[in-house]
């Protein structure tokens, strides 16, 4: 047997770069970089290992730990999965800064990489800079931490073992069920430990994800549902687009004549103007979609968790006969209720159901009441367009005017905060594929670095836009520079309400007084306020500052024209909405001094009374 002498980093390295993927008929490498940031645990020998393969496998530098694996997320959504990105970290708070991340890919079913540095393996130094020793477990480190959110974990302890762990990651990475964060502990000697590999380990390999296809007797109870629908609706979730099976699912419902509502996940597998889109369904969902949902007598939930946020925490749907068909690649997802699940690649699935229903359609006034529903919101949100009343403008007057400007090759993102469920409501897509909701962990701050990862994977089809709130730009915002430094351009549009002004409005509207929400309501000692534009622009990006929405066109044309990263800050109203969406359970004081929560109770138990239980 031939081998190589290398160190485990080497190793990884080596075998990291080998590993293959196809993409549109062609071949192109299955870890497309890595985001490092180094420190001692990874600098030393990961560093040294990294360095001289850059233009195999490109090195880039971000500026937190959280920003490169965040970022790393939103190259795996823009992919749809396709190609996976790495993040290194030193060992303590480098790595722990990962955690967040790891979750958002783990909720996300995303693959993501990540290695960190660990203690030394013989312990005989302990404890290290930045070891957390844990006095019942001398094997714990802040490693440890991230089993609960990775799909697959493991510590390094010699340089063999990678032999077995790196081809078992690969297989959970690429698998659509189980996809998720693999995390790898890597001590700071055994990174730098020899050994004779096999040089067959590094012969390239081409990887896939399969799409298994469904067992025929889930698919008779299907076909007997669907069959027998008088009005039927598809649910479209995230899995519709990594699966690939926007296209199926388009012409099953074009065929069939169903509706289609889109997760926030989902949202994007169909046009926003396509007829038998009846818009996003749920909490931050629109109305015409919540409408048409609570009549619906069977459900084709077609690659979603259904998360509260979907199911308006299961109140949406009201026909009290209503069934479901769950189609999932993941069988816990499937088995969410006690309807049909049906597992299997969601393009596969589709097209079996497809196939084999004969001439059936629903019928053709179902269609019809459902795109008068979807009318009726767009009617909303035309008028929203048009209005010039407000100043500063409310959240849906920016968002039309910039959705009027975007071609069907431009990427949007956005996640947590108010902008999240104004642009789930009201952004009409204008092109499959394009909208990236980091809603899966809810998590605030994604916004900069993923529209980063993002703008990596998209490349020049179009523009990146994120649209994120003052609150989540002063919570993660050091990634302007990392796009400016590394020549991906974003265009950023900011809305400034002066605070997290959409958790203000949950407070109000369950009772709560306005407290520690709004810059004006939280403790303070001077009154100050960040010049946003100073801000961004002292970053390296460009930018203006638009006060009114008629200036947001010629606006939006400057920053499309730009070189560099370029950010459109927009002052906002606070307390002005656009109403939808749905019902959402959140705990209310059952006691309480304030006549208002009282009051906010007693509406919290007459909607629970609408919950589904099966």
């Amino acid at each position: 047997m031939q081998t190589v002498r290398l160190t485990t980093d080497q190793a990884i390295v080596r075998w990291l770069i080998n590993q293959r993927t196809v993409i549109d008929g062609v071949e192109r490498p299955m870890f497309a970089g890595v985001f490092a940031i180094f420190g001692h645990g990874n600098v030393s020998a990961l560093g040294e290992a990294l360095h001289p393969v850059g233009d195999q496998l490109p090195t880039w530098r971000g500026q937190n730990e959280q920003g490169m694996a965040l970022a790393a997320v939103g190259f795996a959504k823009a992919m749809l999965r396709q190609q996976i990105m790495i993040a290194t970290s030193s060992i303590g708070p480098g790595c722990s800064n990962l955690l967040t991340a790891a979750a958002v890919a783990h909720v996300n079913r995303l693959p993501l990489v990540l290695f960190s540095g660990d203690y030394f393996a013989h312990r005989i130094v302990d404890p290290v800079l930045q070891q957390i020793e844990t006095f019942g477990d001398a094997t714990a480190s802040v490693c440890d931490s991230f089993k609960p959110v990775s799909r697959y974990w493991d510590r390094i302890t010699a340089p063999e073992q990678i032999l077995r762990s790196l081809p078992q990651a690969m297989a959970m990475l690429t698998d659509p069920a189980d996809c998720g964060p693999a995390f790898f502990a890597l001590p700071q000697d055994v990174q730098t430990f020899a050994f004779d590999y096999p040089v067959d380990f590094f012969t390239p390999r081409i990887h896939y994800f399969r799409r298994p296809g469904p067992d025929p007797r889930d698919c008779a109870r299907a076909l007997e549902l669907i069959a027998g629908a008088r009005s039927p609706l598809i649910i479209a979730g995230g899995g519709v687009r990594y699966s690939g099976a926007t296209e199926q699912v388009r012409a099953f419902a074009e065929r069939r004549g169903i509706p289609v509502a889109e997760t926030a996940a989902g949202k994007s597998t169909l046009t926003g103007d396509h007829p038998n889109n009846v818009g996003t369904i749920g909490v931050i969902g629109a109305d015409s979609a919540n409408e048409v949902a609570a009549d619906a007598d069977v459900i084709i939930a077609i690659g979603t968790r259904l998360q509260d946020f979907t199911t308006g925490s299961w109140t949406v749907f009201k026909n009290p006969h209503a069934k479901f068909i769950l189609i999932n690649t993941n069988r816990w997802d499937a088995h969410k209720r006690d309807g049909c699940a049906v597992l299997g690649d969601a393009r596969e699935v589709v097209t079996a159901l497809d196939g084999a229903l004969g001439e059936y359609q629903a019928p053709a006034t179902w269609l019809t009441a459902a795109q008068a529903h979807a009318r009726r919101w767009h009617g909303i949100l035309d008028d929203w367009a048009g209005r010039r009343d407000l100043h500063p403008p409310a959240y849906a007057q920016v968002i039309q005017a910039i959705n009027t400007q975007v071609t069907k090759d431009d990427y949007v993102v956005v996640a947590a905060g108010g902008l999240m469920g104004e642009m789930t409501m009201g952004w009409r897509s204008a092109g499959v594929d394009t909208f990236d909701s980091e809603w899966g962990f809810s998590t605030m701050g994604y916004e900069v670095s993923g529209a980063w990862g993002a703008k990596m994977a998209w490349g020049d089809r179009g523009e990146v836009i994120s649209f994120l709130g003052d609150g989540s730009y002063l919570m993660m915002n050091s990634d302007v520079f990392s796009t400016v430094m590394t020549g991906h351009k974003i265009i950023l549009v900011i809305c400034d309400n002066g605070g997290f002004a959409v958790i203000n409005r949950l407070q109000v509207n369950t009772g709560g007084a306005e407290f520690n929400n709004l810059l004006d309501s939280c403790r303070r000692v001077r009154d100050v306020r960040v010049d946003l534009l100073a801000h961004v622009t002292a970053l390296g990006a460009l930018g203006e500052r638009v006060e009114t929405v008629e200036e947001l066109p010629a606006a939006f044309a400057r920053a499309r024209a730009a070189d560099r990263t370029y950010a459109l800050v927009v002052p906002v109203q606070a307390y002005t909405w656009l109403e939808g969406g749905a019902w959402w359970e959140v705990g209310v004081p059952e006691v309480s001094v304030r006549d208002s929560v009282i009051v906010a109770r007693g509406q919290f138990e007459g909607e629970k009374k609408n919950q589904r239980l099966a």
